[in-house]
């Protein structure tokens, strides 16, 4: 293994000689992280997580979003003080070493690419229903992937394509993009609750773990999948103007307004409803509001879905493109993955490799199954990084923090552990692909990532000296 860390000062340094354009400020960052975390994990799992834990769904958000919130305090500090492009595998660069932070980055392709696919097969399903509404449905053959009798999603496909090719137009006309699509979600999200929260029956809460506290986990481990995109405003960082500043309130304000949304939403859901009804609906926010009698509001929340998960893709994409260029600036990846739109200012190439990959994906396989195996590289990468910020702190003590995450010696453990805990909630089978990746990236990082390391070819030729 390859221990060597890359001091921080050289990381800011090698990413200004070939560096994106600082574009994005506070408000832009918040719904940049909006719109990478309110998504599939709220418009179609929710039906997945009430079928695991009932009531305790409610519990099931909150413990998801305390683990993340601890989580995004280490983010914050870190980020603040290496405002660079590539999150968890910068940071895991400059304090656990070259190897891990290869794997880290490695495991971060599961977070990204495989949630843009998850997120993109989750679209697909609203805009099939919707097209089956109106009477333009498609056929079957391309409206589900192979598990369902189909051969392939096209519409997932379709939407990966579209939102790739806004991503390769530019960061700043992205941004401007999703601050519109996110306001469309949040007022679907607020007149849900407006017209939920009346009807909640306190009955539907009991019993309020059916299946006890390890549904509740299990449902977290699913869930957290609805907060995966709030890392990525840390890879935006070589992208924000005043990146000590924006970043940490770009992290923050972002996954408290979503927490504050995912408990509202989901008390309405499984309070208006007995959860049982729930079960199986691939709308669920929609069934309920029919449900309840608002036929025309549930579709208009429908369109909404449809119209405003795309940012969440968007976030997804961009945070994995991000990743793999900075990795590429580090010569762990080929040097065409680096390279930038000479007039767009943006990492076109890698951005179209992603596309293909995500869209492959998105095409052929289930949605659960997907984000499942997505929460396991983010919870990875969320425990390296907290782990990292506590070593800091002891090897590094006196160098000037912008952000200083409170309490550091007990969230960063406390970060550690809940992502531990809700690794081994998650499936069996979950774990076992998850091992068999990491495999995989430690075997191409030993054939390749290795011997092509700067910092491995600058102590060779200290010792040839």
């Amino acid at each position: 293994m390859n221990w060597r860390v890359k001091p921080l000062e050289q990381i800011i340094e090698g990413a200004g000689r070939r560096s994106l354009h600082r574009s994005l400020g506070a408000f832009q960052l918040t719904m940049l992280g909006i719109g990478a975390i309110i998504g599939t994990g709220i418009f179609v799992l929710t039906a997945v997580g009430a079928e695991r834990a009932g009531p305790g769904l409610m519990l099931s958000f909150v413990i998801a979003g305390t683990v993340c919130g601890f989580a995004a305090l280490a983010y914050s500090e870190l980020a603040s003080m290496v405002p660079v492009a590539g999150s968890a595998y910068t940071y895991s660069y400059a304090v656990l070493g070259e190897a891990i932070a290869w794997l880290v980055g490695w495991c971060l392709i599961l977070e990204y690419a495989v949630a843009a696919a998850a997120v993109a097969v989750g679209w697909s399903g609203y805009a099939v229903g919707f097209l089956e509404s109106v009477g333009m449905g498609l056929p079957q053959a391309l409206s589900v992937g192979p598990h369902a009798g189909g051969v392939i999603n096209l519409p997932a496909v379709f939407i990966t394509v579209v939102v790739s090719g806004l991503l390769i137009l530019g960061t700043r006309e992205s941004a401007f993009v999703n601050a519109l699509l996110v306001a469309i979600k949040v007022i679907a999200l607020i007149a849900f609750i407006v017209l939920a929260g009346p009807h909640i029956d306190p009955a539907n809460f009991k019993p309020f773990m059916p299946m006890g506290f390890s549904g509740v986990m299990g449902a977290a481990a699913l869930i957290f999948f609805a907060y995966v995109g709030f890392d990525a405003v840390s890879t935006a960082a070589e992208e924000t103007k005043d990146p000590n500043r924006n970043v940490p309130i770009g992290l923050i304000a972002s996954l408290v307004v979503c927490t504050l949304f995912y408990v509202l939403v989901t008390a309405g859901a499984v309070g208006a409803l007995p959860w049982q009804q729930l079960v199986g609906s691939p709308e669920p926010l929609a069934h309920v509001l029919r449900v309840l009698g608002y036929t025309s509001v549930a579709q208009l929340v429908g369109v909404a879905a449809i119209v405003a998960m795309p940012t969440v893709i968007l976030m997804m994409l961009f945070g994995q493109t991000r990743i793999f260029f900075v990795m590429a600036r580090d010569r762990m990846l080929p040097d065409m993955f680096a390279k930038v739109h000479p007039k767009f200012k943006t990492p076109h190439i890698v951005t179209m490799i992603t596309c293909v990959f995500v869209a492959g994906v998105a095409g052929f396989f289930r949605v659960d199954e997907i984000a499942e195996l997505s929460n396991t590289g983010t919870l990875f990468a969320f425990a390296s990084v907290s782990l990292g910020v506590v070593i800091l702190r002891i090897t590094q003590p006196d160098r000037h923090r912008p952000f200083r995450c409170p309490s550091v010696w007990f969230v960063g453990p406390a970060s550690v552990i809940g992502c531990v805990y809700l690794f081994i909630s998650l499936p069996i089978h979950t774990i076992e692909r998850f091992f068999i990746w990491v495999a995989i990236g430690a075997v191409v990082y030993l054939l390749y990532g290795f011997r092509r390391s700067p910092l491995r070819m600058g102590a060779s030729a200290a010792e040839g000296a």
